[in-house]
This record gives structure tokens, sequence and C-alpha cells, in this order.
């Protein structure tokens, strides 16, 4: 009997201990020569086996690593789990049982040696494993129960080796290391060479935008904005206002990358998510692009190696070190944050086009625009047509002649656009490549004036893109409205001015007194305005800007201090304001 129940703990049932797919393991119940305290024995010895069978079907479900007998499989073939970490799971599940499987060969040796052995002796020698399997089918059951998925896994794993018993501590500890195998191998993937090897959706980074930031937008947006310092809720408002949609349009060669959060194991800090998102995005952007071989070099420094061998020697340590895991993300991060900046800064002339912006996009030319308001009033001071945005980029380019701007390369790069009612059913039935279709097709309200559809477009070069990204260059274009507006409103009372000037000769009424006397407060009103704006927002914000990218040699603290510079923009400009009085 006692090889009988050697071969069931072993996953062997027979005549004296059989197989029920409800029960599993039992001690038949019609074996007159057992004693009931020898039954209990065995039973309690039988739920072990038990939970022996449930693994070794658990793995062979997901792996085909272990060949199980037909008569116990009591689970369907496809359940729905799947994925590299679940097998990386079934690995070091079947790693923790080896233990199990060398005690039952051992017993065999000693019954062979010493028939008169008891099933006492049986149960002393497997105790060990009364305590483990029980917790550790735990962990199996939650995770077939909750169809749990990709880094879930370490989650769940991780959550129940903190438990206060040893065994079933270091067992799981062990399966995790295992686990953590397969993470470290992505992260190399991610980190190293940008690729994102992840066909199951189980890493907690991901192709496209985050889920939820729209809805977190619109609930905030409903707050009032102060115009002075910004606190950190009023930042982030700023940086998602209006330009969600616009986030999610990004240039074919600017592929958007975003943190699955769900699937981050709660050891992991976001912040350092972060950074490992940031890495593999630049290192992918780099990978991708045909110039960077010539241009840059490796974006790691050729140091791929290096840091390969550090995830490596993580990837051996038994347990999981978060100071030594940032340590070397924070390395890696910072190779080519630096590097970055370095690209941008002095290879890509970076300060060189944030005076462009200035120029064109902040108004810094100011003669250039007073020139085209006069030459383009007549065009968009009525509703735009298909033709007005050729019209107005003749004018600007007339405009740009008139005040000796002559730049073969930058002009070619700006073109001004009009969006017009009808511009959208155009483009969506064109159905360009590169462009994500509408999601409502209700028509938008055709804008009053040519003037509130003009926009500036930049074509902004490698790599500044990964800065000037077409939701920024959205919030430039609004500031750009805004200004402009300003000017053109300061023009035409500059206009009435010289109007005045010419009939001041002739005889005046009392009516014409009261008009000179409103158009001399609204002049010193849009007047000091325009001072404020262009003094104490524009030159004063710009200057910080020039002085923080100077200071630093890393890229993320350009990329912040940009978002700032743009924000304090919006938020010191009255721009935010929510209005007091409409004429629509």
């Amino acid at each position: 009997m006692i090889h009988e129940l050697l071969l069931a703990l072993s996953g062997y049932p027979g005549t004296i201990f059989t197989w029920n797919k409800r029960n599993g393991l039992q001690v038949s119940q019609d074996l007159p020569f057992l004693h009931p305290s020898e039954s209990s024995v065995l039973n309690r010895l039988c739920k072990m086996g038990t939970d022996y069978v449930r693994f070794t079907e658990f793995i062979e479900q997901h792996t085909g690593h272990v060949h199980q007998q037909e008569h116990y499989s009591s689970q369907p073939s496809q359940t729905g789990l799947h994925g590299i970490y679940l097998r990386a799971f079934c690995t070091g599940l079947h790693s923790m049982l080896q233990p199990y499987r060398q005690a039952l060969l051992d017993l065999e040796k000693e019954f062979l040696g010493d028939p008169h052995l008891s099933i006492s002796h049986v149960n002393y020698m497997l105790e060990q494993f009364q305590l483990l399997f029980p917790s550790v089918m735990v962990v199996v059951e939650t995770i077939k129960s909750q169809k749990i998925h990709g880094c879930q896994i370490l989650e769940t794993v991780y959550k129940h080796s903190c438990g206060g018993l040893p065994p079933v501590r270091m067992a799981l500890e062990k399966i995790l290391a295992v686990c953590h195998g397969v993470m470290y191998k992505q992260l190399a993937a991610w980190m190293l060479h940008g690729l994102l090897l992840d066909q199951s959706e189980e890493f907690f980074a991901k192709q496209g935008p985050s889920v939820g930031g729209a809805t977190a937008a619109q609930e905030e947006e409903e707050e009032d904005l102060g115009i002075g310092g910004l606190s950190g809720k009023q930042l982030r408002e700023l940086q998602d206002l209006r330009l969600i949609e616009e986030e999610n349009m990004l240039a074919p060669s600017l592929q958007q990358f975003s943190l699955r959060v769900e699937m981050l194991p709660s050891y992991i800090p976001v912040r350092v998510a972060e950074k490992i998102l940031f890495v593999g995005e630049s290192v992918q952007m780099f990978e991708n692009h045909n110039q960077s071989p010539s241009r840059a070099g490796s974006i790691l420094k050729h140091q791929e190696d290096m840091f390969a061998a550090e995830l490596h020697r993580l990837k051996q340590q038994p347990l999981f070190s978060l100071v030594d895991f940032e340590n070397l993300v924070d390395g890696i991060r910072s190779t080519v944050a630096e590097h970055l900046w370095t690209l941008m800064v002095e290879e890509s002339d970076l300060l060189g086009q944030l005076k462009i912006i200035k120029d064109f996009y902040l108004l810094g030319r100011g003669e250039l625009y007073q020139v085209f308001i006069d030459l383009a009033q007549h065009m968009l001071k009525t509703p735009p047509s298909a033709v007005t945005e050729h019209d107005v980029n003749v004018a600007f380019q007339q405009a740009a002649h008139k005040v000796l701007l002559d730049d073969d390369n930058l002009l070619p790069l700006l073109h001004l656009t009009i969006d017009y009612q009808g511009k959208d059913s155009k483009e969506a039935s064109g159905n360009r490549e590169g462009t994500t279709p509408p999601q409502e097709t209700s028509p938008r309200e055709a804008p009053p004036t040519g003037w509130a559809a003009l926009g500036l477009a930049y074509k902004v070069q490698w790599p500044l893109h990964i800065l000037f990204t077409p939701a920024v260059l959205e919030k430039y274009n609004v500031v750009f409205r805004y200004l402009l507006s300003v000017r053109r409103v300061q023009s035409e009372l500059q206009h009435c001015w010289a109007l005045q000037m010419q009939r001041k000769h002739l005889k005046s009424n009392q009516t014409d007194a009261v008009k000179w006397r409103l158009r001399n407060h609204m002049a010193f009103l849009v007047d000091n305005l325009q001072y404020y704006l262009q003094v104490d927002v524009l030159e004063s914000q710009f200057s910080q800007l020039l002085h923080q990218i100077n200071a630093t040699r890393d890229f993320e603290s350009i990329r912040l201090a940009h978002d700032h510079f743009l924000s304090n923009l919006l938020a010191q400009s009255f721009i935010l304001l929510k209005p007091i009085l409409s004429r629509y």
C-alpha cells in the first residue's frame, strides 16, 4: 500500500487511492484493514497530493512542460490565461515542486530498504509541504479566478510572499525571481534598443495615449485659475487645456507611448516607471530615424553592453532591490538625457529655434505683422473660404519681403492656416495618411471672420519634434491668435488717431469730443496691455527659459522648463480667464 500511496502522491492514482474530479485524491472507503486514524492520516496526505496534481495540471495547461494523465484532467484546455509572465510563473512553480518530487524519491528508496516503515513516517517526511502547498494554491486559484495577466502576476505573487511563514515566503520569492527574469528581458529590449516586445499587452509601457486623461481634464476645467504663481494642479490644467485631442494626433515620425498603470507592480514607484518610459521613447526614436547614426551616434554613448550586464546582474539576484533597480534606471536616464541635451542645444540649435518661435508665434517681429495686418485686413474681415488660406500666405510672403525678411531656409517652414467650416469635411473624406479620423461628424460653428480662423504652422525639424509636438504648437497658436488680436486692435486705434489728426482743423461738435475721449481711454488700455504682454510676460518668461536651458545638461529639465514657460504665458496673458461678457 505504501507504493500505491507514493504513486498517488506523484499524480498516479490507482484502486486504493482514487481520483475524483471534484474532491481530488481520496482513500477508497471499502478497505477493511484500515483503522479510522490511518484513514485520517492518509486523507491528509491525499489533500497534499491533490494540490500537487492541480499544480502539475496548471503547469501542463499553460506550458506543456509536464506530461499528465487524462484520468484526472478536470480543467478545459483553454481558460483565456496566456502570456510570457504566466509561463514564467509556471516555470517557477515547476521548480518549486522539485523538492517535493525528490522527497517522494527518497521515501521510495527508504521503503525499498526497510519495508516496515509506517504511514506516519511518510507524513513526517512530507510535513513541510502540508503548509506550503495550500498557500501556493491560493495564489494559483487567484490567478485563475481573476484571470490575472502580465505584470499583475508579479503584484499577486509579491503580495502573497509578504506573509510571516518562512517556507511560503521563500518559495514565492523564488517564483517571483523567475517572473522578474521576463520583466528584465523586456526592460533590456525597451531601454537599450527601443523595442517594445509585448505582443500580449503584459508590460507596464504601451504604445498609444494613456486612458482617462481627457475625463480628468474635463472635470477640472470648471475651476478658476489664478494669474500669479502656479500650483501643481493648475499646471496640470494648463498643460492639458484643450489639447487632449491634439496629443493623440502626433506626427507619424513620433510615436506616442504611455504607462499602463494597472500593470505596474506596487513595489515599483510611478516615478521610476516614467523614467523607464522616457528612456525607451528616446532610444526608440533614435533607432527608427535613419539620420541618427550619422548625426549623433548611439544615444547611450555605446554603453549598451555595460547596461545590459547590469540588468543581467539584477536579474540574477534572488530578491528584488528597488535601490539597485532605481540606481540603474537613473544611470541610463542620465546618459540619455545628457545626450539629448547635447543633440538639441548644441547640434540642433534649440536656442535659435526658440528665437524663431518667439519671433513668429509670439510676434517678436512686430514690424512683419504690422505690414501683414495692413495687407490681409480686407481678406480676413469676412468669413473665410477655400481660397483664403492661399491669399493670406501670399500676403505673408509679401510682408516678409517688405521688411527685408528674405531667409530662404526659414520662410518655407512657416505656413499660415485657415480653419474654415468646410475644411474638416474635405480632410475627412480625403483620408490622408497619418491623420486620425474625426470622432464627431457634426459640423462646427463657422468662424465669424478669417482672423478667428487664422493659425500658424511650423515644420519642426528632427529631433526637435519631441519638444515641439503638435500639442505644444497648438498652445503657441492660442497665444499667437490672442497677441495678433491685441496688435490689430492697437493698429485700428492708431488709425483712428490718424483720422482725428486729419480732421483736427475742422469744427467739431460735442459728439466728436466724446468719441475722441473714448478712443484715448481705449488706446491707453490697449497700449499698456501690449507693453505688459511683450515686456512683463514674454520677455521676462523667455529670458528665464533661456537661463534654465543654459544652466542644465538634462533634456528632461529643458522639457519641464519649456512646459512651465508655455503654461506661464497662458496664465499671465489672461487667456485662461473666463469671459465676463460675450457678444455672441
